[in-house]
């Protein structure tokens, strides 16, 4: 094994939502940070449902904003359709849900990634987390490179021991086209941390030109999208609509 030269502040483990969050939030308080993430064009990836927002998720990205996230902006520059949910109740519990193009999400994000300070950007597969004395110490990769920091931030979300179910195969993947997690979730466990198992259904892809929308029901976005973060003056991307069968 060898060791990183730099010595890390704050490493942050996985690329998703949480942890461009996670390392931007360290690296703007002045933290030396790095991002791990096994391919670095998949950077904020929208795998499952290219949205964000919703009646509670909503909130939550409102808040991240207020705290100087960036999901908010991300989401108010690649939004194509914004809809208010719940109109026909009270303010309290109404939430607006916008469909984003997840490519130029994941490019806008990775943009914002790269060019804030203190914050280094790795693509490689951590392995292990490296203890000593009931401490974090820092991380070692699949080539064996130990890189260290006092700090660890574990966002993984469907890589440890990730498994695709499609139909009756059985395909070991923290997402379609990328390998899982395994080496971590083994060194979690011996580490002494419970593993317990979630699923996600997602939807088959169709291509647009296959579909015959006249048999949908159309439905439009708001006229006057309310953008997610305080920071964003009006919504710019072309709107489209979406089709309920």
């Amino acid at each position: 094994m060898s060791v990183y030269p730099k010595t890390y502040d704050v490493i942050v483990v996985g690329g998703g939502h949480a942890g461009c969050e996670a390392a931007l939030a360290a690296a703007r308080m002045g933290c030396s940070t790095a991002l791990f993430t096994i391919y670095l064009d998949t950077v904020a990836h929208m795998p499952c449902s290219p949205s964000v927002g919703g009646l509670g998720k909503g909130h939550l990205v409102k808040e991240v904003d207020v705290l100087g996230g960036e999901i908010g902006k991300v989401a108010d520059q690649t939004g194509i359709q914004f809809r208010t949910l719940n109109t026909r109740k009270g303010p309290a519990v109404q939430g607006t849900r916008c469909q984003n193009d997840k490519v130029l999400y994941r490019a806008r994000m990775k943009s914002v990634l790269e060019r804030q300070e203190n914050l280094d950007i790795k693509q490689s597969l951590v392995e292990m987390v490296l203890v000593e004395g009931n401490r974090v110490v820092g991380v070692c990769d699949n080539l064996g490179i130990e890189f260290m920091a006092p700090t660890v931030v574990l966002t993984t979300g469907t890589f440890l021991h990730g498994l695709i179910h499609i139909g009756s195969q059985q395909i070991p993947s923290g997402r379609a086209g990328e390998f899982p997690a395994d080496g971590l979730a083994d060194n979690l466990d011996k580490l002494g941390f419970q593993m317990g198992r979630m699923k996600t259904g997602t939807p088959a892809r169709l291509r647009r030109n296959t579909i015959d929308f006249s048999q949908f029901k159309e439905q439009k976005g708001d006229e006057k999208p309310r953008p997610f973060s305080l920071f964003t003056e009006k919504i710019t991307l072309p709107q489209i609509s979406c089709y309920i069968g």
